[in-house]
């Protein structure tokens, strides 16, 4: 067990009261930057439309660019969280917005696979998927409110095309600053946390492997700290016989952190409107939402892109969080289009 556990990366520590407008974490994109983003999507398009085809470099943004490696440095180092907005949704279809947000993304970093099928790029919608379902990904589930989690990847990107009815507000949770707390307060459940804890696969492991699979909800690494904590995988391990069972200290120390997650000094709350695009640190903030409703009949039905993307601003990572496109997730690249409606 890690036997002192100490606070990391107190830059990146920050709590709502740091957050007192949202213009300070919301980039509102300028006109010259928005035509720019027009003439990029009529190259990208006379390049393909298909955006598994289209690099950052068929993509242009001279201008533009500079202020996303800056926001790109900032994920990393910095707050860990940013809202693009600025981008006329109503102006484009859902494949010219796919295609700008694809676009914005490689300047941001390159794509990584969500799931066993490939996708790097994802919908995030009601897909019809119970929350019960011990298979079910957060993706997939509608209507619930789901928990503070991270994803698989360096940063997890958000466009909104659509919003629901009513809900689905967009939630973070600075989980640097959870874990520093954790450790000046309970050092001995931080140091339960760096140890390997059990998570589910989601029928989703290689072929012929077994069902769940062992990582540390925290990680020192260098100087560094990352997170990945997924509670619903954690617990939904034990349906499995093979699998370690969850010890007593660690599931207090979960426990504790859950409760913390929906403190509202760790929180930020973004109500996304269309065309807006939210990018997060996965090793540092937490993302969740509140529960929704949809109206099919006036086209109100929450609709959502995913990116998970490799950042080239973090050199170093833990083995166990490299981009590694030869596992069976990233054997071939696709993309998710569904249309809800």
């Amino acid at each position: 067990m890690q036997n002192s556990p100490q606070p990391l990366e107190i830059a990146s520590e920050w709590r709502a009261e740091d957050f007192p407008e949202d213009s300070l974490w919301i980039e509102t994109l300028a006109p010259a930057e928005v035509d720019e983003i027009d003439a990029a999507l009529r190259h990208a398009l006379a390049r393909s439309a298909d955006v598994l085809d289209i690099e950052s470099t068929d993509f242009p943004l001279r201008t533009l660019q500079k202020r996303l490696r800056a926001i790109e440095a900032d994920l990393i180092n910095g707050r860990g969280f940013v809202l693009l907005r600025g981008v006329p949704r109503e102006k484009y279809s859902q494949s010219e917005m796919e295609m700008i947000y694809w676009g914005i993304g490689m300047h941001l970093g390159a794509p990584w696979p969500q799931n066993q099928y490939g996708h790097v790029l994802g919908d995030v919608t009601d897909q019809g998927v119970e929350g019960r379902d011990p298979n079910s990904r957060g993706n997939e589930i509608g209507r619930v409110a789901f928990p503070y989690h991270s994803d698989g990847s360096d940063l997890v990107g958000l466009m909104c095309l659509q919003k629901a009815r009513s809900g689905g507000i967009s939630t973070i949770a600075n989980a640097v600053a959870i874990h520093n707390d954790l450790v000046r307060e309970r050092p001995d459940l931080a140091a339960a946390l760096y140890e390997p804890q059990p998570y589910d696969f989601r029928n989703a492991e290689p072929p012929g492997g077994q069902p769940w699979y062992e990582m540390p909800v925290f990680t020192h690494w260098g100087e560094r700290l990352f997170v990945r904590y997924i509670r619903p995988y954690i617990l939904a391990s034990q349906r499995h016989a093979g699998a370690p069972p969850i010890g007593e200290l660690a599931e207090e120390a979960m426990q504790r952190v859950d409760a913390m997650t929906t403190d509202p000094q760790y929180n930020v709350f973004m109500d996304l409107q269309p065309g807006d695009m939210q990018f997060v640190n996965n090793y540092h903030v937490l993302h969740a939402r509140t529960a929704y409703e949809d109206d099919h009949e006036t086209g109100q039905v929450r609709h959502l892109k995913r990116l998970w993307l490799a950042t080239s601003v973090l050199e170093e990572r833990p083995p166990y969080f490299q981009r590694n496109l030869s596992s069976h997730w990233g054997k071939q690249a696709t993309v998710s289009r569904l249309q809800p409606n």
